[in-house]
């Protein structure tokens, strides 16, 4: 854990990062869905659909668990933003990002669906709190 941080990530997305063995098209497609919650969503956070986390107890019982209903890659973005608008501390962290040699993904059309709908309707509820803030 980051000093004073309540939630790290282990980011692909920072400086200092190396991804290794990764198909560009997942590449693609991870950087185009942090991009997109990143603007969407306001946040500041480079790799929101990173697994690699550690958060302190007191921010999960903060960011209401109960209530998370998003699956797949979509829930690491949602308790993202559930801890960046409890105006929690997140640092982002390098690390080596070596694709697996064994197993396999567990990506789908279906949860890329799902993480796209989910963003976008957090974002459009979310915007109206994020203009007033920023007067």
């Amino acid at each position: 854990m980051t000093d004073g941080a309540d939630l790290t990530i282990g980011s692909r997305w920072v400086p200092g990062v190396k991804v290794v063995n990764w198909p560009s098209s997942r590449e693609l497609l991870s950087r185009g869905a942090n991009t997109y919650a990143r603007l969407m969503l306001g946040i500041p956070i480079r790799d929101a659909t990173a697994g690699y986390r550690a958060y302190r107890a007191t921010t999960l019982r903060k960011i209401g668990l109960e209530s998370v209903e998003s699956q797949g890659y979509c829930f690491q973005v949602d308790l993202t933003l559930r801890t960046v608008r409890q105006g929690l501390r997140i640092a982002e962290v390098p690390i080596t990002f070596v694709e697996r040699t064994v197993g396999a993904s567990k990506m789908s059309r279906s949860i890329v669906a799902e993480a796209l709908r989910r963003v976008t309707v957090w974002g459009v509820t979310g915007l109206p709190d994020r203009l007033r803030r920023r007067r």
